[in-house]
């Protein structure tokens, strides 16, 4: 969800709002505008012919998007029990047989539903939760992913401590008044966590309004 230049874009763009694209497809308007350049990425960036565990699908758009994108992957989108419901809907709009059937999962369970995948990818779940589930999802990632494969993280990040715009700072305070544990994390803390779990960073894409693109690699 991208990041907004004012308090309230910035409270409007971090809702789901729930106009729908068929009779049950939830539609995300920030997922809209960043959709376009995040395949851009992932079509230069994802070796062909990946499977691709997606965390944190959200309304399903994405997973929709990419796979009629990237016709060669394999998409497994994964969410909250809650969130599958629209998921599905998005699934049977698209038709398109690589978009998988999505996954219940939590990334604080210790079992994750889902064996070893060529890439994770996830987009603005880092700071819509708290570090300890940070950790488990790093850590998480670190069993799924195969050796030499790819995660990425789209969102926001600081750099130094520091937010990067006014908009990620009134994003930031958004964020913690509804849940004070979530919140935009610092870039530094995340390549410290991820390199606990054998991944390094490969690249740090900068993406519109305001948000990165990292690229982490598994090694041994």
């Amino acid at each position: 969800m991208a990041e907004a230049d004012d308090l309230h874009s910035a409270a409007h763009n971090m809702q789901v709002k729930q106009v729908t694209a068929s009779a049950e497809a939830p539609v995300s308007e920030a997922c809209l505008r960043n959709q376009q350049p995040i395949a851009d990425m992932l079509e230069r960036e994802l070796p062909p012919h990946s499977v691709v565990l997606e965390i944190g699908s959200g309304t399903g758009q994405h997973a929709a998007f990419i796979t009629r994108r990237l016709p060669g992957i394999k998409w497994q989108p994964s969410e909250l029990a809650d969130r599958i419901a629209g998921i599905n809907a998005w699934r049977e709009r698209a038709q398109n047989s690589n978009f998988l059937p999505p996954l219940v999962l939590d990334v604080a369970q210790d079992l994750w539903p889902v064996k070893q995948v060529d890439a994770v990818f996830s987009a603005n779940v880092v700071h819509f939760i708290g570090w300890p589930k940070v950790r488990a999802m790093m850590a998480g990632i670190g069993r799924v992913l195969k050796h030499t494969g790819l995660a990425f993280f789209y969102g926001p990040f600081n750099y130094g401590g520091q937010f990067t715009s006014d908009g990620n700072r009134l994003l930031d305070q958004w964020l913690r008044e509804r849940d004070p544990d979530s919140g935009i994390k610092d870039f530094e803390q995340i390549v410290l966590a991820a390199r606990k779990e054998k991944l390094r960073l490969l690249k740090d894409i900068a993406m519109p309004a305001n948000n990165r693109l990292l690229v982490l690699q598994k090694y041994v």
